[in-house]
C-alpha cells in the first residue's frame, strides 16, 4: 500500500526541486487539473443526457433557471 503524503510533505519535497523542476511540476499539475475538470464535465453531460432521455427533465423559463442557480 502506498504512503499518502501530507500536503506539507509535498511542499517540502517540492522545495527540494530545482527551479526548472518546480516549473515542470506546476505544468504537470495544471494539465492534470484541467484533465480532471474535463472528465467531470463529460460525466455531468452524460448524466444530463441520460436524465433527458428518461424524461426526468422539465421545461423551464430563463427566470426559473436563474432563481435555481442563485439558491
Amino acid at each position: 500500500m502506498a504512503h499518502v503524503l501530507q500536503f506539507g510533505e509535498v511542499l517540502e519535497a517540492a522545495d527540494q526541486l530545482s527551479h526548472d523542476e518546480q516549473e515542470e511540476l506546476i505544468g504537470i499539475l495544471h494539465r492534470r487539473l484541467a484533465q480532471a475538470s474535463r472528465q467531470r464535465l463529460v460525466a455531468e453531460i452524460k448524466e444530463s443526457r441520460q436524465e433527458f432521455a428518461e424524461g426526468r427533465c422539465l421545461p423551464t423559463t430563463p427566470g426559473e433557471l436563474m432563481r435555481e442557480i442563485m439558491k
